[in-house]
């Protein structure tokens, strides 16, 4: 469906059945012009994770759509299990990860006023992550092999 109609723009369940199997990253993002928030289905397979980070300027709501695993919310660990609502305030550290089965959610937030690219800590050495070229929408660093879509903000990667 359409995402810059009004009304129903998207079924959870029909964007998991038609994404290919083992797809991980963004099933769907809302993409209206004319937008005060952004909004994605994000699928995680199984054992991946979104590493630890700080939103430093928006306010996140998640709701787990399918699958399970879990968040981590300044320190404490918490379920993420379909049908749960969490509330992810601005400037506090979240990672979030898939179980066995994998995890689908949506996360709802108010519309990035702009691209800010932000440097982080270069690390080197045995402990190193591969980090590839970051989203050209949000700056997010892609650590995820082979992902076609930015897992914080759902943009088409490169």
């Amino acid at each position: 469906m359409s995402s810059s109609s009004t009304g129903v723009l998207a079924r959870v369940p029909e964007l998991v059945r038609g994404a290919p199997r083992g797809h991980g990253g963004a099933l769907w993002r809302l993409a209206a012009r004319a937008r005060q928030l952004d909004a994605n289905v994000i699928r995680l397979r199984p054992g991946a994770t979104v590493a630890a980070h700080v939103e430093p300027d928006l306010d996140v709501l998640v709701y787990v759509t399918g699958g399970g695993g879990w968040l981590v919310v300044d320190g404490a660990r918490q379920e993420a299990l379909p049908g749960a609502v969490v509330w992810l305030p601005r400037g506090t550290a979240r990672e979030i990860g898939a179980d066995g089965d994998g995890l689908t959610y949506l996360t709802v937030h108010r519309r990035r006023p702009g691209l800010t690219i932000r440097r982080g800590p270069v690390t080197t050495g045995a402990g190193a992550q591969e980090v590839r070229e970051p989203c050209g929408e949000c700056g997010q660093p892609t650590r995820e092999p082979g992902a076609r879509f930015c897992a914080r903000c759902g943009t088409a990667l490169r």
